[in-house]
């Protein structure tokens, strides 16, 4: 039978980190394309204890339905969280559970863009957001991304010759899959950009508490008195990925249409997981949690980059990071970039190749990702070993 398929899903590509998955399933794979908390970072205590006390005293809450708009307790305890840390939430604004911070990009792109308005993205970025764009026929600008962000000369340019530019798309801590952090300089360059050409900013931030050195730089949602940012959190990163938990906080109007869109999508967030996520933050030490992921992540960032100088320098370069997940790593030119990631699986190591990052995957790239919070130490320096010599094969060859 020839099936019909929908004009918008005809160009869509499978997520190249999925595809990889398939090989990085082999038990003899080291995979370091996953995006995946440390196996130690879950608090599977506590979410048993939770799960147990909220299932034999008060099921119906679990298991019946539940209001699009999110579980008020957890609403309640992530406005208060937000607003005192971050100070992120004014009068105008609205918060609302996500099924994850995926969610929140296609929702913002179902309710704010047409078939050809254009999104402004760094490049490279993340893929899952990518597709979200390119699934409502988004045409995507990709800003060249440096050492502190994105580049303003090129950002101001797209602003002011790409038509109908809906939204601006940023992850501006640690950012996936380059590391980036945006400098407080840029942000507010950033955040006047928006306001001067009319757009809005979609400020992507699953990494943010994942710092380990450093100081924190203020979310561009925290000096938004114009109503023009849509923040995005995330419990995937330090809580759990598998229950699915995220968040925005966007304009009211904007959360209004955002929310209609969620009931046709998935009617609500799972109840057991924001009960999990509301009793968690509320009732134990998240504070003290956070922490204890920022330490297993601070071991695991300085193990991988003294293998990285160890194996991979002078030939690969790489992104010295403060924290979240991913490290961005850039053959020298005479490395074809692609055969080396295929060459790499070959010999049990998955990366992920740089152009799938991309807002055009044809374009020319020299870079990979790899992910060091999965692996084992033993599984890192092996891999990364082997990526070296690899290296150097390929060099030796030219």
């Amino acid at each position: 039978m020839d099936y019909f398929l929908s004009d918008r899903v005809q160009t869509l590509k499978p997520s190249a980190i999925r595809e990889i998955f398939k090989y990085a399933a082999d038990p003899e794979v080291i995979s370091l394309s996953a995006g995946n908390p440390d196996p130690e970072a879950f608090p599977v205590k506590e979410i048993a204890e939770i799960s147990n006390d909220v299932l034999t005293n008060r099921p119906i809450d679990t298991l019946q339905y539940s209001i699009t708009e999110g579980y008020v307790p957890l609403r309640n305890a992530l406005k208060d969280y937000m607003k005192n840390k971050f100070n992120i939430g004014r009068d105008f604004d609205e918060l609302i559970v996500t099924s994850g911070a995926q969610q929140v990009m296609d929702l913002a792109t179902k309710s704010l863009v047409n078939e050809g308005d254009t999104v402004i993205c760094e490049a490279p970025s993340f893929i899952g957001s990518l597709n979200s764009f390119r699934a409502y026929k988004a045409k995507l600008c990709g800003i060249p991304l440096e050492s502190d962000g994105m580049n303003l000369e090129a950002l101001e340019k797209a602003l002011k010759t790409e038509k109908n530019v809906r939204f601006i798309y940023t992850i501006p801590n640690f950012q996936n899959p380059s590391g980036v952090t945006t400098s407080l300089e840029k942000r507010h360059a950033i955040y006047e950009l928006a306001k001067k050409y009319g757009v809005l900013i979609l400020e992507d931030n699953p990494y943010g508490e994942l710092r380990v050195s450093g100081e924190d730089v203020p979310a561009i949602k925290s000096f938004d008195e114009d109503g023009i940012v849509i923040y995005a959190g995330s419990f995937s990163k330090v809580l759990s990925p598998g229950m699915r938990i995220g968040w925005f906080v966007a304009p009211k109007e904007v959360a209004a249409k955002m929310i209609v869109c969620k009931q046709g999508s998935d009617v609500h967030t799972t109840a057991w997981s924001q009960i999990v996520a509301s009793e968690f933050m509320t009732k134990y030490d998240f504070e003290a949690h956070l922490e204890r992921l920022r330490e297993i992540y601070r071991k695991k960032i300085n193990f991988t980059q003294e293998l990285l100088d160890k194996y991979l320098a002078p030939i690969i370069t790489y992104n010295k990071i403060d924290g979240g997940l991913f490290i961005w790593c850039k053959l020298p030119d005479e490395i074809d970039m692609t055969k080396f990631c295929k060459e790499a699986v070959l010999r049990k190591v998955c990366v992920v190749p740089g152009n799938a990052f991309l807002t055009d995957e044809n374009e020319q790239c020299h870079s990979f990702r790899i992910n060091f919070s999965t692996p084992t130490n033993e599984q890192l320096e092996k891999g990364i070993k082997i990526l070296g010599e690899l290296a150097k094969e390929m060099l030796n060859k030219q």
